[in-house]
């Protein structure tokens, strides 16, 4: 695969983007997303693998039926047309993104950020090499440069760009819903949440909680908020505190957390509100202390951004009413919030985690760069 083949171009361009991103003091989850590495070059490697090795969606006949006049309808899957991608410091999104595009059957225009430019240029050339290589007509994938003017041309270019998919944070979300011309599913913020309830098991809930926290605390599926239920704090929250602090995770507790804590939360700071809606995207946590599942799902639909959220519980109907009572794209009973991943799922990859709800939610794969064509066939009915 041309990927590996050249790995040794692509990682010392990476290099520089991320010496230039430190001399700059970007945040540390910004240099973890953008770093690349052997393992994490192989592992683009191995999802343009598996997106390549799934079915194709073109064509597919959903339904078909027979009206009573005698026509014949079949709906079928068709590409969407031209995709713009907007992306920031996250350099494995330019292959994930063209190869679903390909396979897709669609034409994709990528825009990176400044931060991962050098790697982007040069994964764009790899892409571009490797389809035309492959007979894929010049401009099925395009690379855009940083330049912001240009990226406002792509999101109102009305009847060129048939759809905009933006992966970053609130504030590129909030650019492009004042400046959109086009159709766009947002793939934005990930401020996700784990409950744990009176009836979990503690143990489950500790590794649950501590994986999807430390994990990688810079990727959008990781967990920024704690719940207990009151029966278990004051058993659970010190073993919690502890766990958590000796991973460095900075926690910031509501008065009911930090006095379940005990000596463990001498050093917790409050938390607020503010702290309670935050997508930190560091090693930080919100605490919170809740009375029953129910307040749990009005926290969790309150403060949460529709990503991912997840239950520890052994009472089925605990898991049943949280999955149903939270309004978000992924709903998890006894497991990590960092499986909200198309390859996690079995997509081999995915464009970003769309956390609206139209067109396309949670992970973006192959289906859902398509629409559907009905195509009816007739022996001459009029109406």
């Amino acid at each position: 695969m041309a990927l590996i083949a050249r790995s040794r171009e692509i990682i010392a361009e990476n290099a520089d983007d991320v010496q230039a991103a430190r001399k700059a003091d970007a945040p540390a989850a910004m240099i973890d997303r953008l770093l690349l590495d052997d393992v994490r070059l192989e592992g683009m490697a191995d999802a343009i693998r598996v997106v390549a090795a799934l079915p194709d969606p073109v064509g597919v006949v959903e339904s078909g039926w027979r009206v009573p006049n005698g026509l014949e309808i079949l709906a079928t899957r068709v590409p969407l047309g031209v995709i713009g991608v907007i992306y920031e410091g996250r350099p494995n999104v330019t292959t994930d993104a063209a190869a679903l595009a390909i396979k897709s059957g669609n034409a994709i225009v990528l825009r990176g950020s400044r931060i991962a430019e050098r790697s982007n240029v040069i994964l764009g050339e790899v892409v571009a090499n490797a389809l035309a290589g492959a007979g894929v007509p010049t401009g099925a994938v395009t690379m855009l440069g940083t330049d912001r003017d240009e990226m406002l041309e792509m999101i109102r270019a009305e009847g060129r760009i048939d759809l905009v998919i933006p992966r970053g944070g609130e504030e590129l979300k909030a650019y492009l819903t004042e400046n959109a011309r086009v159709p766009v599913i947002y793939a934005a913020s990930g401020n996700c949440h784990v409950y744990v309830d009176e009836s979990a098991d503690l143990d489950d809930a500790l590794a649950i909680i501590v994986n999807a926290k430390t994990q990688r605390p810079g990727v959008c599926n990781a967990a920024e908020t704690l719940l207990v239920h009151r029966a278990v704090a004051a058993e659970f929250l010190p073993r919690a505190a502890a766990a958590l602090s000796h991973e460095g995770v900075e926690i910031r507790a509501s008065d009911a957390a930090k006095a379940a804590m005990g000596d463990a939360g001498a050093n917790v700071r409050l938390a607020t509100d503010e702290d309670f809606a935050t997508e930190f995207l560091a090693l930080v946590i919100a605490v919170g202390v809740v009375d029953s599942v129910e307040e749990a799902i009005d926290h969790v639909n309150r403060f949460g951004s529709g990503h991912s959220e997840a239950i520890v519980t052994r009472s089925l109907a605990a898991a049943q009413a949280f999955q149903h009572g939270v309004d978000s794209a992924c709903v998890y009973v006894n497991a990590s919030t960092r499986f909200t991943d198309g390859g996690e799922f079995g997509m081999g990859a995915e464009i970003g985690i769309s956390t609206q709800k139209l067109h396309a939610r949670g992970p973006i794969g192959l289906a859902d760069l398509t629409t559907v064509k009905y195509l009816i066939t007739g022996t001459g009915q009029i109406r």
